[in-house]
């Protein structure tokens, strides 16, 4: 006969995606934006994240 578990179940949580690095699960990344002949900084623009092309989820997971 078998014996009876001393311990309960656990409950199974769903998995949850890991968030992707770059972005940090946002799925844009600040993009320097340059103006002049000498390239100088002026600023940030939001950009899709090449790492993740906007998902926010990392994809090696």
């Amino acid at each position: 006969m078998a014996t009876k578990r001393t311990t309960p179940k656990k409950a199974s949580a769903p998995d949850e995606p890991v968030k992707c690095q770059p972005c940090g699960g946002t799925g844009t990344v600040a993009a320097t934006v340059r103006v002049g002949r000498k390239r100088r900084p002026v600023g940030q623009q939001d950009g899709l994240c090449l790492n993740c092309f906007g998902t926010g989820t990392d994809p090696e997971s």
